[in-house]
């Protein structure tokens, strides 16, 4: 039993081991392989008709930074 925890142990370090040297010579930031939901044309996960205060405010937010760099 403890041999196989072994080799399970040693195979993910390998695994990370091979992951951070790829990223070390290639010095590329890790990404995801689908690019996430806004490659669907979605704006947000969740399908609410209205959003959220904390998104309402980023909103508003964005918008302020928009008309600041009209000005």
């Amino acid at each position: 039993m403890l041999t196989v925890f072994l080799a399970t142990f040693g195979i993910f370090v390998l695994v990370i081991f091979g992951m951070s040297l790829g990223y070390i010579v290639k010095r590329k930031s890790l990404q995801g392989s689908c690019g996430g939901i806004s490659s669907l044309g979605m704006e947000k996960v969740c399908n609410c008709p209205e959003p959220c205060d904390a998104r309402k405010k980023r909103i508003a937010q964005e918008a302020q930074r928009q008309q600041n760099r009209i000005l």
